[in-house]
């Protein structure tokens, strides 16, 4: 509303390829659109595309995504918008400095570790990239043969072998509810 605070929070879901990270972000947006909650899914291979195309997958590359896809998610949350960033964030250091921003902002922010296993990832391999890199077809696969740092104190530790993507999400939209209590929007 004009003239009203508007707070939103950013939920930002890190974990391996093919993690569930997306998969999940999406039930997240399905339930907040029926409870009038007002979500916006930044989608890491989208923005890769879109707003990150100059960049690569050096450490120095993978870390200046992390900051503008933050940015972003920043500047959505601040305006009212439940951001939901399935991206995966592989380097401690660069999720700190995203939650950071947010702190100085004034403005909300969880971090979800969608915890799956490297073998199951790679038996998912939705996109391919495993079997590519066993392949030599590519390196520098996040978990495989470049470093993936899981957050040691998450906001929301998803471990979703064994548990299916509608309990996921709800143990993050629990989570919301408990931290920020979510009002429709």
């Amino acid at each position: 509303m004009y003239g009203e605070k508007m707070t939103g929070v950013t939920v930002w879901l890190t974990g391996l390829p093919s993690s569930g990270k997306t998969t999940i972000a999406h039930e997240v947006a399905a339930r907040l659109a029926e409870r009038g909650t007002r979500s916006q899914i930044l989608d890491g291979d989208e923005l890769r595309e879109q707003l990150c195309a100059d960049l690569g997958f050096s450490r120095v590359d993978r870390e200046t995504n992390v900051r503008r896809v933050g940015f972003v998610a920043e500047l959505l949350a601040r305006n009212g918008i439940t951001a939901l960033v399935p991206v995966i964030a592989p380097y401690a250091g660069s999720r700190e400095e995203v939650r950071a921003h947010h702190l100085r902002a004034g403005t909300s922010y969880l971090e979800a570790f969608v915890d799956t296993p490297l073998d199951v990832c790679a038996g998912r391999d939705v996109k391919g990239l495993y079997a590519r890199q066993r392949a030599g077809e590519i390196r520098g696969l996040t978990g495989v043969d470049d470093p993936y740092e899981p957050p040691e104190a998450p906001d929301i530790h998803v471990v979703t072998v064994g548990r299916t993507v509608a309990e996921s999400a709800g143990e993050i939209l629990a989570a919301l509810d408990r931290r920020f209590a979510m009002v429709a929007g």
